[in-house]
């Protein structure tokens, strides 16, 4: 009988043998799917395989989903193209999203122990591909899904991207429950997964009393907490390290204990039912951000006040540019396009009063980030130009703290654990 891609077989080689299942390789290797998760290749001539099973007799298990539970709360999940259920695509050989209720509790069913779920799919896209309008469509979809009466919702996001998209819900919504972003560093083939301990984490945050906008993934490589980051003071910090997200110019909200979910605040915040449900999705998504290297040449501004409406530049240390740029930033800001200085150090704040320099930027019309990061500071840029043109009422609401963004004072030391 035929030896086809997603038969479960034994791998003979070497005098070893490995049971698994046969996948695709864009590599010329036979590649085997083994019980621990984990993908093993071999070369063609050096292994012999044996047919176990055909992929069509391993059919998916099946689950019967228990009816709404009245003394449970209701909460919604929003999937963006994250992966809290997954499924290997055996056609590929790639991780593909899943995104029925019957998936989620397939997979992670411990979930059913802590709410009702009602779950849709507003995007089926990588993280890298979200786009401003894309945050105006989730943001309304959030809105409807509390008015209808929800007790909290959650967003499943990439990674990469994740921290701007809650930025922007962050200034785009008033809200008297909880919003909760959560992802996945690993895919759920592999055993390192994050994504079930993330998304029950996930859960007991959207249950809980912190009404703000959250992110909440693991807070250490092993399985032991979640961290409970405010929307607009987090940023990913690693690329594949479960623990890569950090609140940065803060300490974390708070912290849930896995798998108890015994949750700890650290920060005050909005308790639940305190705001009335608001949104205001005007924006204008023609701002860009233009980080100062040595030597660049200013002219970086001429191209980007010819194509933006605001920009964000990320200056040196305190905020600083090389001084032949401060002409261009002040024709910059005549024209009518603001120009908001942040820092490339990832932790504390801005200051242009200290250094000759810095004094210069802030004549020619720049107005100082605070500690925002860069990336917050962007997506406040085109919330704010969406709520007026007069460029004094931007610097006002640039500097006036909407959603977390800006503290009162930074610590002079790394970043908070």
């Amino acid at each position: 009988m035929t030896i086809e891609e997603g038969d479960a077989v034994l791998a003979r080689c070497e005098g070893n043998t490995f049971e698994g299942v046969l996948m695709p390789s864009t590599t010329g290797t036979t590649v085997v799917k083994l019980k621990n998760g984990y993908n093993m290749g071999f070369k063609p001539d050096n292994v012999t395989l044996e047919l176990i099973g055909k992929k069509s007799d391993m059919t998916g298990a099946k689950v019967a989903l228990p009816g709404p539970n009245p003394d449970l709360p209701n909460i919604s999940i929003l999937s963006t193209g994250g992966t809290i259920a997954s499924k290997v695509d055996y056609r590929t050989g790639a991780v593909t999203s899943q995104f029925t209720a019957e998936d989620i509790l397939l997979a992670i069913p411990e979930l059913t122990t802590i709410a009702n779920y009602h779950a849709r799919v507003c995007y089926s896209i990588l993280s890298e591909n979200m786009r401003p309008e894309y945050w105006v469509k989730l943001a309304e979809e959030v809105y409807n899904e509390i008015k209808a009466g929800a007790d909290g919702v959650i967003i499943t996001h990439g990674t990469d991207t994740m921290m701007y998209t809650a930025a922007a819900i962050a200034f785009m919504i008033e809200t008297p429950v909880p919003i909760v972003f959560v992802g996945s560093q690993r895919s759920a083939d592999r055993p390192s997964s994050d994504n079930a301990m993330n998304a029950i984490c996930a859960a007991k945050v959207a249950t809980s009393d912190i009404a703000e906008v959250t992110l909440v993934m693991h807070g250490t490589t092993s399985d032991d907490h979640c961290l409970i980051h405010r929307g607009t003071k987090v940023r990913k910090m690693h690329t594949s390290r479960r623990d890569a997200f950090q609140s940065i110019n803060s300490r974390p909200l708070g912290r849930v204990e896995y798998p108890s979910g015994e949750i700890t605040t650290y920060l005050e915040h909005a308790r639940r039912g305190e705001r009335e449900l608001s949104i205001n999705t005007n924006i204008e998504p023609r701002c860009t951000l233009v980080k100062y290297t040595p030597g660049a040449s200013p002219e970086a501004l001429l191209f980007a006040s010819a194509n933006y409406k605001g920009i964000v530049l990320e200056g040196t240390g305190l905020g600083h540019v090389s001084t032949e740029w401060i002409p261009f930033i002040e024709r910059t800001i005549e024209a009518g396009i603001p120009v908001i200085v942040t820092s490339q150090c990832i932790s504390g704040r801005v200051c242009d009063r200290v250094y000759d320099t810095g004094r210069d930027i802030l004549k020619a019309g720049a107005v100082e980030g605070e500690d925002m990061l860069p990336e917050v500071a962007l997506v406040k840029l085109m919330w704010a130009l969406g709520q007026t043109s007069d460029i004094d009422e931007v610097w006002k609401l640039m500097t006036t703290d909407m959603a977390g963004e800006i503290t009162r004072s930074s610590r002079t030391w790394g970043v908070y654990s």
